[in-house]
């Protein structure tokens, strides 16, 4: 009886918790794919108004960070509403990470690429622009988003509609460590298969174009890692911001760990990229991003 009293606390506790439904007001929740047991969604923030069955809107897709082994797709819901309030269809997506399902690096970049391909796969019900699909991510999320992007392969044999694209069209990587080589971050879980997931050891001429956001003290990604990838971008000739943060540290872009001026410097820059994509008209709105903070 003992025996069966310990196996069921351990059946009980968190490490073996799995992905459950989130309610995060003002957003409509679809399970996009189901792995490992679990059902993966996607929150859904839409503008004022919307109309799917007429509006053809731009969209963003977030992914969060935490190693590729913990996080929330809480994590921008503060940039998300902002964007729908900007008139964007903005989406916290979430994915399989190994305190959950015990997963590599490997199927969290297989979750991205079919988050991505759902999204586009459903674009004309949810009244999306198939052609204006941003992904963006923070820290491992960012690097999904990047993979998502750059990276050839690693697609989910299980998705359905597997002839619709999972590229997405442009790129919002917050400290993304999207450099997993020897000398890169995560390169011992990558191991051998890294060329095939690094985003930086993948840059072609038909990727996205991209905005990064880093802070010179990040001890994860180096100033000069995110410099030369940059330089790399540039070189294959696409459009490259890169946005550095004196002092500030591996993820600073969040209110709760950076403040609230740092936050809304990141999502004013994101909103001025994607306003010279084509994806959002006018300037910034003030008013709307102050609105989003929490006053830490």
């Amino acid at each position: 009886m003992k025996t069966i009293t310990i196996l069921s606390l351990a059946l009980l506790s968190p490490l073996c918790a799995k992905t459950e439904k989130l309610d995060l007001p003002g957003a409509r929740a679809e399970i996009y794919k189901k792995a490992s047991g679990d059902d993966l969604y996607l929150y859904i923030f839409e503008p004022e108004g919307h109309d799917a069955s007429e509006d053809k809107r731009p969209a963003a897709v977030f992914f969060f960070g935490g190693g590729w082994s913990s996080g929330t797709p809480t994590q921008f819901e503060q940039q998300s509403r902002y964007l729908a309030k900007r008139g964007m269809v903005a989406i916290c997506a979430d994915y399989r990470v190994a305190s959950r399902q015990k997963t590599s690096p490997k199927e969290c970049v297989a979750d991205g690429k079919s988050a991505i391909r759902w999204v586009r796969a459903n674009a004309k019900r949810l009244g999306i622009d198939p052609d204006r699909i941003a992904a963006g991510g923070g820290s491992a999320g960012g690097h999904v988003a990047a993979a998502a992007g750059m990276t050839d392969g690693l697609d989910d044999p299980a998705d359905e509609n597997p002839e619709v694209s999972s590229k997405p069209n442009a790129l919002l990587l917050f400290n993304p460590v999207y450099d997993n080589g020897p000398d890169g971050y995560g390169h011992s879980r990558a191991k051998k298969w890294f060329p095939l997931i690094s985003p930086a050891h993948n840059i072609s001429k038909d990727d996205p174009p991209a905005i990064v956001f880093l802070g010179s003290k990040d001890d994860l990604i180096p100033v000069a890692t995110a410099e030369k990838f940059k330089a790399q971008m540039e070189k294959a000739g696409l459009k490259s911001e890169l946005h550095v943060y004196e002092g500030q540290l591996h993820g600073f872009f969040n209110e709760s760990k950076g403040g609230t001026k740092h936050f809304l410097d990141t999502l004013r820059k994101t909103d001025e990229f994607l306003a010279g994509l084509g994806y959002l008209e006018g300037e910034p709105d003030e008013a709307a991003m102050k609105a989003e903070c929490k006053g830490k």
